[in-house]
């Protein structure tokens, strides 16, 4: 599920297409902003009031049809949807561990280890860290980050190997953060 598309709906799109047959687009992304900005500001520019009921709603309408649903953000955890309301509250109204994905470079240490706070200051599991590498990245904080990571995180890193993350980065672009659903124990 893709609750807010900005821009295309090429994610969408691609989930879709990974997902159980029968499905609509509309019911893998119930709000689709044409705007290529933040939900609020897209929100701001078409006149349209994002309502978070009809996302919760929308994922627990799937959970009931599927064993598993994983769950993408939009543009990462503390980007706002409303003036009031960020991807971080949606994830919490959610109730949905979460994964962050973030770039392996200069200053993704500061910017992973302070969404992985967050997220557990709202009171939700993090599930893990994936890092993901650039094919020919060879300074030295992206050969350290994970081990750094490790250290100061009490939570899984999982580094992409560099063929891995070119596939990804060339399908997928650069995400920021997920969260999703699955049976957790």
């Amino acid at each position: 599920m893709k609750p807010i598309c900005c821009g295309d709906r090429n994610d969408a799109e691609r989930l879709l297409a990974a997902s159980s047959e029968g499905l609509s687009i509309d019911e893998i992304n119930p709000v689709w902003l044409k705007t290529p900005a933040a939900p609020l500001s897209a929100s701001l520019i078409e006149q349209v009031v994002i309502d978070e009921r009809r996302l919760v709603d929308a994922l627990r309408t799937l959970e009931d049809c599927f064993d598993f649903v994983l769950v993408e953000g939009v543009g990462g955890w503390l980007v706002p949807i409303r003036r009031d309301f960020f991807v971080s509250d949606l994830a919490a109204q959610m109730k949905l561990p979460v994964m962050v994905v973030a770039q392996n470079r200069l200053g993704c240490l500061n910017h992973t280890s302070l969404t992985v706070r967050s997220v557990i200051e709202y009171g939700l599991v993090c599930a893990g860290v994936v890092l993901n590498d650039t094919a020919g990245l060879t300074d030295i904080a992206a050969k350290t980050n994970a081990d750094i990571l490790r250290q100061v995180l009490d939570v899984p890193i999982l580094p992409l190997l560099a063929e891995e993350a070119t596939e990804l980065t060339a399908e997928w672009g650069t995400a920021v953060g997920f969260f999703g659903k699955a049976a957790m124990p």
